[in-house]
């Protein structure tokens, strides 16, 4: 499959480059996802962030090296990446609970990490509903955050806590009410800005669908005509599980890549049906 090679092709990049400076922007190509979107299908596929993999590769290797060769602590831990001597034992450390300088003694324990691969299989499953939609073009105002990729799974949350204390949500409802079109009529969570890897954050906005003038203190997205893959779900938790799917069960087996456009949570009012969505641009595969 075209996404198991692309996969791999991203491992094949990391470790052909394990040494040298590892550009995320690079790795999004590879595997033709967006960043934000790739980091975040790691994790959920690989339960470990991205950065996380490439500490435990290096310290890996570097923890090979201090066995089998006679090269200065330091002189390895600089050719992975850590310009001190301290702060490369520490990173050693954490991984595998000794410093560096007792490896070269006999019956040191260490932990090795093996180099991940992608493969496909098949297992029992339950059936995923959802549907394509074609809108736009159409415009969303909102408050912009900038958060962590890695960390969004906690970040996220916080946010949407602190719009509910600071006044934000009302102001949002209350623009909304102006909002005319029947889809996306709701408090929106739109990720947006991974841009193929140039920085490992991306924008999160609280917004909601409005053509008018754009309020002072927020911000515009604008958005063309647009293909859409959509999932319902009925709360926040099974928001993240449609996450998990979208990446692990849906992208893999479909014949569509994920767009570079920003994604879209959208929170309904109350007793609509469904409660909340999930949609994300997509693109068909040549």
């Amino acid at each position: 499959m075209d996404w198991i090679k692309r996969m791999n092709a991203a491992i094949d990049y990391i470790e052909d480059n394990i040494t040298c400076d590892i550009d995320y922007k690079e790795i999004a190509k590879i595997t033709c996802c967006p960043n934000y979107h790739f980091q975040r299908m790691f994790v959920f596929i690989t339960e470990i962030p991205l950065s996380e993999y490439i500490r435990r590769r290096r310290l890996t290797l570097a923890a090979f090296e201090l066995q089998q060769n006679n090269c200065s602590i330091i002189e390895i831990a600089q050719k992975y990446g850590y310009t001190s001597h301290s702060a490369f034992t520490r990173a050693f450390k954490e991984i595998h609970g000794i410093a560096p300088t007792f490896v070269r003694k006999s019956g040191a324990k260490l932990k090795a990490y093996p180099r991940m691969s992608f493969h496909f299989s098949i297992v029992g499953g339950s059936e995923m509903n959802y549907r394509i939609e074609k809108i736009g073009p159409f415009s969303a105002v909102g408050f912009k955050y900038s958060v962590n990729t890695e960390k969004s799974f906690s970040t996220v949350p916080m946010i949407w806590q602190e719009i509910q204390q600071n006044g934000f949500s009302e102001r949002l409802l209350n623009l909304m009410d102006t909002n005319p079109e029947k889809s996306l009529n709701g408090v929106l969570g739109i990720l947006s800005e991974g841009a193929w890897g140039k920085n490992k954050d991306f924008s999160y906005y609280l917004a909601v669908s409005y053509k008018n003038e754009t309020p002072i203190d927020m911000e515009k997205l604008n958005f063309p005509e647009s293909q859409w893959v959509v999932f319902e779900a009925s709360n926040l938790t099974d928001i993240v599980k449609v996450w998990k799917r979208l990446y692990t069960d849906w992208v893999p087996t479909s014949n569509y890549f994920l767009a570079d456009l920003p994604a879209i949570e959208c929170y309904y009012p109350p007793g609509h049906n469904p409660q909340n969505e999930l949609w994300v641009p997509i693109v068909k595969k040549n």
